[in-house]
């Protein structure tokens, strides 16, 4: 991945960003509803989570501890959610965990399409798996809510394309691995997903900058049970304040 000096953004302070828009993005939802500005800014914080996602996919030594963590943290902040709200809608944490199992299985199939040892067959019924994968998520997304939708699962999946690939020995894809090729697929999924969710949503391209921004490096910090801890902290103290001032 060829970097500049433009490229400063560390992941942990892109995740730092997003957390921050977040909280921001809750209290219009439950303390000021009334008030658009919040949600507006709110927007960059979703498209930033996605991107950082895909890279969990991609970079994780351990892919079933990382979807088991978002699976788990997902489930124990329904349960909040229906305390609070006595919502049963799906929030974003399973959003991430539809995205998180199809990019895996988008790994897979690239490795499995330029594997050598593999065979037509194995291939085609690998392909079809996948685009059924894909209609499955659309089918549950038609029945139940999830957060942002079908498209909201699947945008990750725009910023994983083009990661290289290791398979036979051998890397594939690698020319095309670079964060600004990643941005403007991700760009594309979530111009769709705008279109999909109306216009509000399409603040959330101003996120796009942010990411072209991105180093590729996570940062000296090592944060991530802070953001585990963080997002139902925030929530929690949100309906707290909900409860007692408004």
């Amino acid at each position: 991945m060829n970097l500049t000096k433009r490229n400063f953004l560390t992941g942990n302070q892109l995740k730092i960003i997003a957390a921050l828009l977040m909280v921001v993005d809750h209290m219009g939802l439950m303390l000021y509803p009334d008030i658009d500005t919040f949600r507006i800014i709110g927007r960059l914080s979703f498209p930033l989570f996605a991107f950082k996602i895909a890279e969990g996919c991609v970079y994780t030594k351990n892919k079933i501890k990382y979807f088991s963590w978002i699976f788990l943290l997902g489930i124990l902040c329904q349960v909040v959610f229906y305390y609070v709200e006595k919502s049963t809608d799906l929030g974003i944490l399973i959003t991430f965990s539809f995205s998180i199992l199809l990019c895996y299985l988008l790994e897979y199939l690239k490795k499995t399409l330029f594997s050598k040892e593999k065979g037509i067959l194995i291939k085609f019924l690998l392909v079809i798996a996948f685009v059924f994968s894909i209609y499955a998520t659309y089918l549950f997304n038609q029945k139940y809510y999830v957060d942002y939708g079908f498209w909201g699962c699947v945008l990750p999946l725009f910023a994983c394309l083009f990661r290289t690939v290791k398979s036979n020995g051998k890397e594939y894809l690698k020319s095309l691995d670079h964060n600004f090729i990643h941005v403007i697929l991700f760009g594309i999924g979530l111009y769709i997903l705008s279109l999909d969710i109306g216009y509000v949503q399409m603040y959330s391209m101003w996120a796009l900058p942010l990411l072209l921004l991105y180093s590729g490096k996570r940062g000296k910090w090592r944060m991530k049970w802070f953001f585990y801890i963080f997002y139902p902290a925030h929530f929690v103290l949100l309906a707290l304040a909900q409860q007692l001032f408004f």
